[in-house]
């Protein structure tokens, strides 16, 4: 129903291949919820193309179905999750079921390709960093890439670069690899190994080091900090995208902060407390991000840019 043409129960059931009677009771609780549009006197059915963007184009930055996805399938964690709010212990990333990495990359994948290259990249150090990138020879590390849609982004937009994706989950390392032979990436462009951030191989070998979405679910985010600088090059930079947060909890009361500290309280708090550690939390805000960046040993940072469901920091020297 994505190109918002008016259809009724019985279209769709042939279009789909699926049984009238269940189409039938499925369409009308989705208008009961206002996801589409139900016209009575013609007994069709359509979905707004503002709506098309959130429920059905997976190319769109608006796209949502991931998330919905995520906390079905977190549902399958619920004794783990229980358990970890009785005894103050954790869960750790690769302790859940399976199915939530491919809901993770699905939720997170459409804001990615919106905005990785077109606007993330391009706002550090003043257009430096896309310079280089675009040049050649520059070398590239995304530190906790998982499934690697992030590494991969950046690896098709800027051919002339070498990319290199870290993760300590070994499925999706195993995922990441495949995925990149399927987008045609030979590994002259792209390699994925298994490492955790505070040991990822390499000193002073990064013109770029990328942190997406991951550095407040870790145990030792300052210990990652400090491994950060020892692998960039003199003048490389630490970009570090997190979900849009501000520094007081009253501040993040609203739609966006609704939907990543239910995030944070189901994954993001028990990833970093699996490991004892400080459980930042997807809304950790800046001012304590940069508290952590600075004991790791960076001198400079600063916010790059920000959309509505991110922030980027940029860290140097």
């Amino acid at each position: 129903m994505t190109d918002s043409r008016p259809v009724t129960s019985q279209e769709l059931a042939q279009k789909t291949n699926t049984n009238e009677r269940y189409i039938r009771e499925w369409l009308a609780n989705q208008a009961a919820r206002g996801y589409l549009t139900y016209d009575s006197s013609n007994g069709k059915y359509y979905l707004p193309p503002e709506h098309a963007m959130a429920l059905a184009n997976e190319n769109s930055p608006a796209f949502v179905v991931g998330g919905f996805q995520m906390t079905s399938v977190l549902m399958k964690d619920e004794a783990k999750i229980v358990e970890a709010f009785r005894t103050g212990k954790g869960v750790d990333w690769g302790d859940h079921d399976p199915l939530l990495y491919t809901a993770v990359e699905r939720f997170f994948k459409p804001n990615y390709v919106a905005n990785i290259t077109s606007s993330w990249i391009p706002a550090l150090d003043g257009g430096n960093v896309e310079e280089k990138l675009k040049k050649g020879g520059a070398k590239v590390a995304d530190v906790g890439c998982g499934h690697g849609i992030s590494t991969i982004i950046m690896a098709k937009a800027y051919p002339n670069s070498k990319f290199v994706g870290f993760d300590n989950h070994t499925p999706s390392i195993e995922y990441a690899r495949k995925k990149a032979k399927e987008e045609g990436l030979g590994v002259d462009r792209i390699t994925f190994e298994v490492s955790s951030a505070a040991n990822f191989p390499k000193e002073n070998e990064y013109d770029l080091v990328a942190f997406f979405d991951c550095l407040h679910d870790m145990g030792d985010p300052a210990g990652a900090a400090s491994r950060v600088l020892k692998t960039l090059k003199p003048d490389g930079v630490w970009m570090i995208v997190e979900p849009f947060s501000n520094d007081r909890t009253e501040d993040n009361l609203n739609p966006v902060g609704r939907m990543m500290y239910a995030a944070s309280t189901s994954i993001c708090v028990p990833a970093s407390l699996a490991h004892n550690g400080p459980a930042l939390g997807s809304q950790a805000g800046e001012l304590r991000l940069s508290e952590i960046i600075k004991e790791g040993g960076f001198k400079h940072f600063k916010r790059a840019t920000q959309t509505p469901f991110n922030i980027v920091y940029e860290a140097r020297r």
